[in-house]
Parts: structure tokens; sequence; C-alpha cells
């Protein structure tokens, strides 16, 4: 298995090598340039002592005699005081008359090349190849009273010991460059050991890989989540939040703006019950949208860092509990069912008990009839198990009402629409069951049946229900679809024909209200076909156009 350093390790080099790279660069660049200024600093040294020697009286005195002696203990004395590597006076032939290092040269021609613009009264600052090496030297014209040249000043440092000079102050400034160094090294790795830590130990390919995870986690929850600082300004935001406050800028746009600018300020978000408490599943108004949110504090090492605020639309709420009232309703059918068929049981038990025989088969015979009459009708008519079983347990509840419940002879359900499921339509005949029998109720004693009307034509599924109840005035027709509108006081009302005329309006139906004769309401749904959808097992029954208006 290839070894892989962790990121603190890979840190750690590469700062190093930064370091290391970085001070070689300018260890480089400080040597050539401490080493130039040596040169000019010696040179400048080597010119200002050729000059001042040639100036000396008695110097001058001892060369224009050609005193050889007297210019010696002149020049020794000198040449001990001074950190030149050497010193040479020639005369005016360019002949030594004296050299601090071999007295043997005296009488020999200078050597180097540079004695021309000297003898011609000019100072002159060279590095040449003399005879004890190669050297920085600086000569110096020596003059007579009447201005002639009349010998030569050499003072020289030899190269080798201005590199002894610079290697000695390279080594110094080295030695404190890699103190620093060193102390470099350290902080380095303190500080890659801190990014990690700060990283919660994590290697960045992991933490790359837990970015994609969160963006695709937030995106992927349907609620709607908006994370904040504790300044309130947005950190995250996924797409359903985005859908549900319609917002059309994108996420890195909103990332970083006060909440303020993004949702109308409520209660919901002041600052004071912020840092009081979380809340969860609370009724608020965002940017007119009606939702249930919920805020949670983010707390890290008993620091407040923001608050995560999850919310959804509250219709969906609103349309869950419809559906589960809607199933609460249906259990209550079936209560009714078994009630009913626990009193005709108890009757005939009864009759059995006294002995009556031919009383208890002729109740038996009266309840089949009926109850077999309806059985076979809704059995052959409606192809939906479910849908049998629906219509069958508002038939019982009707009745136990004291409600009568009539089915047009023209019914029939063959298929479905494309566009509504088994469910739905379940829901939308129940609910207007459910109303029109409450109508009926409210009418009193002496209220006509209510009427039924299911036909999946070629078309269109038509659905009808008519009751002669109390009625709906005309200008409440276009407001019972409403979600919470009822004139009832009490159960769950205000929910059933907002739920029907959602599911309709969702199928590309249309729902119409009218008035029944004498008195009451008719609704009429109309869904179109589309592709209809078949019902497993149903056998299809034929329904003649005239049937219809026959029956009504």
């Amino acid at each position: 298995m290839r070894f892989r350093p962790s990121f603190q390790i890979k840190l750690f080099i590469y700062l190093v090598v930064l370091f290391v790279t970085l001070f070689s660069i300018v260890g480089v660049y400080y040597y050539r340039d401490i080493e130039r200024q040596l040169y000019e600093d010696m040179g400048l040294r080597a010119k200002v002592q050729a000059e001042e020697i040639a100036l000396i009286p008695s110097l001058i005195s001892a060369v224009e005699s050609n005193d050889v002696s007297a210019i010696n203990r002149l020049m020794m004395n000198i040449s001990a005081r001074s950190d030149a590597s050497y010193m040479v006076i020639g005369d005016g032939k360019a002949i030594h008359l004296f050299h601090s290092i071999y007295a043997d040269r005296v009488g020999k021609a200078l050597v180097g090349d540079d004695n021309v613009d000297v003898l011609a009264g000019k100072s002159s600052t060279t590095v040449r190849l003399g005879g004890i090496g190669l050297s920085l030297r600086s000569k110096a014209p020596i003059l007579n009273v009447q201005g002639k040249v009349i010998g030569i000043v050499s003072v020289g440092y030899l190269t080798s010991h201005i590199n002894t000079l610079t290697i000695e102050k390279a080594i110094r400034i080295l030695v404190a460059a890699a103190t620093l160094l060193l102390a470099l090294f350290t902080f380095s790795w303190f500080f890659s050991r801190s990014i990690k830590k700060q990283m919660f130990s994590l290697e960045p390919r992991e933490i790359g890989l837990l970015v994609r995870q969160q963006k695709a986690l937030m995106e992927s929850i349907y609620e709607g989540v908006i994370a904040i600082d504790g300044e309130s300004r947005i950190a995250v935001i996924n797409q359903a939040a985005k859908k549900l406050l319609n917002l059309d800028a994108p996420s890195r746009e909103l990332r970083g703006k006060p909440l303020e600018q993004v949702i109308a300020p409520v209660s919901f978000f002041d600052r004071q019950v912020m840092l009081e408490k979380d809340i969860h599943d609370e009724i608020c108004l965002f940017n007119n949208l009606t939702v249930v949110a919920s805020r949670v504090r983010i707390m890290l090492e008993d620091q407040l860092q923001g608050w995560v605020i999850t919310f959804r639309d509250c219709s969906d709420i609103d349309r869950l509990s419809i559906q589960l009232s809607q199933v609460q309703r249906y259990a209550d059918n079936l209560r009714v069912m078994r009630h009913e068929q626990l009193n005709w049981t108890a009757t005939l038990a009864g009759l059995l008990h006294m002995g009556r025989y031919d009383e208890a088969i002729r109740y038996i015979e009266a309840q089949s009839e009926s109850a077999q009459e309806l059985l076979d009708f809704v059995s052959a008519r409606f192809c939906s198990p479910r849908v049998c079983g629906l219509l069958l347990g508002k038939y019982a509840r009707a009745r136990e009402k004291g409600v009568e419940l009539a089915f047009d002879p023209a019914c029939g359900l063959t298929h479905l629409p494309l566009t509504l499921s088994e469910t739905e339509l379940m829901s939308v005949v129940g609910n207007l069951l459910d109303n029109a029998i409450e109508a009926t109720l409210l009418r009193g004693e002496n209220a006509g049946p209510v009427e039924v009307y299911i036909v999946s034509a070629d078309r269109e599924l038509v659905i009808e229900v008519a009751d002669q109840g109390v009625g709906i005035a005309p200008e409440r027709r276009e407001q019972i679809f409403s979600l919470g509108v009822t004139s009832k006081q009490e159960g769950d009302h205000g929910l059933g024909l907002h739920l029907v005329a959602s599911y309709v309006s969702h199928a590309g139906g249309t729902i119409e209200v009218s008035d029944n004769s004498p008195t009451g309401s008719v609704f009429s749904v109309f869904i179109p076909n589309g592709l209809p959808v078949a019902i497993p097992d149903c056998v299809p029954v034929s329904i003649q156009p005239e049937q219809r208006e026959k029956h009504k």
C-alpha cells in the first residue's frame, strides 16, 4: 500500500521547503552583495591610504634623493599600523624602492602593467596579479614641489583576504539565519498541528467529501433549511427554502446577506427570543407564506455560533391533517356498520331464543334482500373494491342518522382518469357525501334523500351529489372551497371541500355548484379522462347516455 503523508506532514514539508528556498535565494544575494561592498570599501580604503602616504614630505624627500634606508624606516612604521596586505614604493621609473613583505624586490620593476596612468599623475584602483598574488590595489603618484611625478605609492589587499572577510561575515549571517530557520521550523510544526486541529483532524480530501455530502444532504431535504451566523447573516440555504420563499438569486449571492433582506422581519426572528430558547413547530408568516417553522441554536464549546431554521408550507401539514381526518371518517363508517350488524344479530338472536323461527326467517329474508340489493348494485356498478366499501359505509352511516342515500341506476365506474388516483377519488366522493349528509341533517325532518350519480364516460368522469338540505347562497359558492370556511360549529369542518377542490384542480377538472329542486344544492365534478387508468379485476359496464336522462 502506497504511503500517503497526512496533511500536517505535507504542510510542514511545504513550509520547510519554502523557507529553505527563500533563505537560500536571500543568502546568495546577500553573499554577493557583501562581497561587492567589501571590494568597494577595501578599494576606497587602499586609495585613501595611498594618497595620504604620497603626501608625506619626508617620503617625498627620500624618494627624490633615492634614499632607500630612509624610505624603509618610514614605511615599515606605517605598514605596521595599517591593515593592508602590503605596501610598495617605486621611483619615477617604476622600480621598487620599498616592499613591505619582500625586501629583496628593491631595485626590481613593479609588476601589474597598471603604472602608466599613475606615472602620468592619476590615481588608480585595480584588481591585478602582482608579485604576491591576485590583489585589490590602489596606486597614487608622488609629486615633488614642482609637481613632477617622482614615484609611486601602492597599497593593496589580497583577494584571498577579502574573501576570508566575506566568508566570516557570511558565516555570522548564516548562523543567525539557521537559528531563525530552526525557529521557523518549530513554528511550522505547531502551525500545521493547529490547522489540523481546527479541521477536526480531517484531511483536505475528507473535508471536500464532507462538503459535497452536506450539499447533497441539504438539497435532498424536502423542508426549507436556512443556517445563519451569530450576526443573523445567511450561511447556508437549500433549494427547498429558496423555492418556498420565491427566491431566484443563486445561493452564493445569498450567503452573507442579513436575514431581514431575504425574509420580512417577524417576531420569530426577534433576537432576544432567539437567544433565550429554541422553538419547534411554530406557525409563522414568511414572505406572505404561512409555514410551520422550527429554530435551533448552534453551540460550539459553549459559544453561540448561530441558528438553524427549518420550515415547510403549512398547507402540507393541513393536507396531511385532512387526509388523516378522512381516514378517521372511514373508520367511523366501519364502526357504524359494525354497530348496525350487532343490532341485527341481537334481534335475530332474540327471535331464535323465543322460538319464533318463522319470524326469524322472515326477518333474515327481509334484511338480506335489502342489503343484497344494495351490495349487488354497488358491486356491479363500481369496479373498485375500495370505492364500493366507501359507498357501503356512507350508506350505512346515512341510514343510522336517518338520511336516505339513493344511487342513480345509471351509475357506473369502469376506469379512472390518468390524473386522479383511486385514493383521491375516494376522498372527493367521501367529502361530497359527508357535506350532503350534514346539509340534509341541518334541514331537519322531511328532508329528501341524498342522490348520487357517478359515471366514467368516454371523455370524462362525472360525479354529482345532490341534497335537499339547507342549500348554499350564491355569494358563498366561491368561498366554500377555501381552507377553514364552514357553516358548521364543531367537528373537522372547513377541510373537506378544500381537499375536494385541490384534487379536482390538480386533475385538471372543474366543480360546479347549483341549486337543487325544490331545495338544497347539487355539486357536479367533471374530470377529463385523458388516458384512462384501468382498475384491476373490473368488468366494464355499458352505460347508455339516455339512461342518465331517464333517471335524473
